[in-house]
């Protein structure tokens, strides 16, 4: 007898889609059951930059995606909004960060 859970998996690998954010394909962000969103950055040098991701990728996820448009290494990047500043290993959903929202873009 084989178990259910060891023939149901998939061991697709990331795509690049056009749209939805490096690695990711469709089907593999639906299936995670986090809402896909898009976020605006703004280095206020004349530079945004709109990102898909989903709202439970971290501070670091973003950072990393941002640096794959920008040329930017992710350890360079400081991502806050007013005077707070967004810590690495937090989720954009328990900063309330939605869709469309514009956040501040710093190069240290």
């Amino acid at each position: 007898t084989t178990t259910p859970n060891s023939q149901s998996k998939s061991t697709r690998p990331l795509q690049l889609s056009p749209g939805l954010g490096f690695g990711r394909s469709i089907d593999q962000s639906t299936r995670a059951g986090a809402k896909m969103i898009e976020v605006v950055l703004n280095d206020r040098l004349g530079k945004k930059v709109r990102v898909k991701c989903n709202e439970d990728d971290t501070i670091g996820d973003l950072k990393k995606l941002v640096a794959a448009q920008t040329g930017t290494r992710a350890e360079k990047i400081r991502i806050q909004k007013w005077y707070t500043i967004y810590k690495d290993h937090i989720t954009l959903g328990d900063y309330e960060i939605h869709d469309g929202m514009g956040l501040e873009l710093y190069y240290n």
